[in-house]
């Protein structure tokens, strides 16, 4: 009947309890679930590279009016001597309205590591952050200068010399480049301090083009100039 049927045979009982044993022992035995990894978290990035003076004076151009109101109110302690509107107070000293804002933070520059030379500005420059240099020189760039009067006659003679000698560098309308001086309506006794110093080698700053375009002017002929550049806009 068993047979039959097919009904197996029960197994013995030892071999029965070797099996279970050997099942229990598996599952003792069996490596336990992995835990999740965390990923690794990202590289932090690179620190941005310093802006050069370049790259800040034409991302602060982008806002010119925040930028001219920052110079403004950082410039204050400039107004002592170049004028609240960079027009200056004295005769010796140099007009900083309408210069132009690249050449004007060179010169800053230069002042403040003693390239140029003086104790005065540099000890005021040297206080200014990279930001306030930049809005310092884009508020004075934006300012209009204010052309002195002159004699119409020295005036015309000025301008012969000045097309000769310098017009090649400073362009014909006197307003320089980001690399050149605005000299257009700039004070003329600073003009002729500056000139007769080039000619003569007598001043701190050397430029061996400038002093070659004022060796053959004699004192008369940069008065002309100085009055020709100081009476134009």
């Amino acid at each position: 009947m068993r047979k039959i049927l097919g009904m197996a045979k029960p197994l013995p009982l030892t071999l029965s309890l070797a099996l279970s044993l050997g099942l229990l022992a598996g599952s003792l035995h069996a490596a336990p679930p992995k835990k999740e990894v965390a990923p690794a978290p990202a590289p932090a990035a690179a620190p941005a590279a310093p802006q050069t003076p370049e790259e800040r004076l034409n991302a602060m151009k982008a806002n010119i009016t925040a930028s001219v109101a920052a110079g403004k109110k950082a410039s204050f302690f400039c107004a002592n001597c170049h004028g609240e509107d960079g027009n200056s107070k004295y005769p010796e000293v140099p007009n900083l309205a309408g210069q132009n804002p690249a050449y004007l933070l060179e010169q800053i520059r230069k002042f403040g590591s003693g390239q140029r030379k003086d104790e005065f500005m540099q000890g005021l420059i040297k206080v200014l952050s990279e930001d306030e240099r930049v809005q310092i020189s884009l508020f004075y760039s934006e300012a209009k200068v204010v052309p002195s009067a002159a004699d119409p006659a020295l005036v015309k003679r000025g301008q012969e010399t000045y097309g000769k000698l310098c017009v090649r560098c400073h362009g014909d309308e006197a307003r320089g480049s980001d690399k050149i001086a605005r000299l257009a309506g700039q004070q003329k006794e600073y003009l002729i301090r500056s000139i007769t110093r080039y000619r003569d080698k007598t001043g701190e700053r050397i430029d061996p083009l400038m002093q070659i375009a004022t060796a053959p002017l004699n004192n008369d002929e940069i008065k002309a100039v100085a009055a020709f550049l100081s009476n134009k806009r």
